[in-house]
């Protein structure tokens, strides 16, 4: 989950400081934990599955989180952001209205592909 502060109080903008990948996936992994203990056989080889994918979306780098966050809204929305850069930023300022113009950019840029 990404959380977008909006307004920068007099401080630095940009995505470091406007944007922040919240992760609240140890409650989830608990009660994961928790249904494995008393899963029948045919219950426990989709929550072991269920456990690996919380593992791995859960301890990926914000960066990481950040642009398949950018990447999702630019499909959504049909834009290639090489090809079309400013109807990128249009659509992720849309996707997300308290993001100031500087972020916007570096979000769409952070998820060009390299």
């Amino acid at each position: 989950m990404l959380e977008f502060l909006s307004g920068n109080g007099g401080k630095k903008t940009g995505i470091q400081h406007e944007v922040l990948v919240l992760r609240d996936t140890e409650a989830a992994a608990d009660a994961i934990r928790e249904a494995l203990a008393g899963a029948s056989d045919a219950e426990r080889p989709g929550l072991e599955r269920a456990a690996a994918i919380l593992a791995e979306y859960g301890g990926r780098p914000e960066a990481e989180a950040r642009v398949a966050w950018v990447r999702g809204v630019l499909a959504e929305a049909g834009v290639d952001p090489v090809k079309e850069e400013v109807h990128a930023i249009k659509a992720v300022r849309q996707a997300e209205r308290s993001l100031s113009l500087r972020a916007a950019v570096e979000l769409v840029n952070e998820a060009k592909p390299k």
